[in-house]
């Protein structure tokens, strides 16, 4: 079905059956109730805290078990957070959140080289994400702090490719 058909479709809706359709959906999809809780009350903070939390589990898990530290786990956070239209300052936070909790864990374990590439791949992002929505001088000194700590990793050179997008 196009757009099109669907808007001619809800024209001829009247306004409570439209309402009633809403209100299922609501019900029935979790990814529509959870849009629809975002832009009613946005909580930002609270889903940026509680997908930090999940993430830091997945680096340094508190029941002792091996951590998994996956990158994928983050990311689908990203990709969610840009989604709903999370404000982009909150977002480009997270995204630096999460390279640095790569960087403690590279830190205190030992990776194997790929761990390595994705960690550029995630810095890469970060720093396209905050040129691109216009907020780089805000987190600039955050990103140098983390190229600096990434010096003596392998790839070094992607870290210093991705701050040719500044420039």
């Amino acid at each position: 079905m196009s757009k099109k058909q669907v808007k001619a479709y809800f024209n001829e809706l009247q306004e409570a059956a439209l309402r009633e359709q809403l209100l299922a959906l609501y019900e029935k999809f979790p990814e529509v109730k959870e849009y629809y809780d975002f832009a009613v009350a946005p909580k930002e903070d609270k889903l940026i805290l509680q997908a930090k939390e999940k993430i830091s589990k997945e680096y340094f898990p508190l029941n002792g078990r091996r951590p998994k530290a996956r990158r994928s786990k983050a990311n689908a956070y990203i990709k969610k957070f840009r989604l709903l239209g999370m404000d982009p300052s909150l977002l480009a936070d997270f995204m630096g959140f999460n390279l640095e909790l790569m960087q403690t864990f590279v830190r205190e374990k030992r990776v194997a080289d790929a761990f390595y590439k994705s960690m550029s791949v995630s810095f890469t992002e970060w720093i396209t994400y905050c040129v691109q929505q216009g907020i780089w001088p805000e987190h600039k000194n955050r990103v140098l702090k983390s190229f600096e700590e990434a010096r003596d990793y392998p790839f070094f050179e992607k870290f210093e490719a991705a701050l040719d997008i500044v420039d």
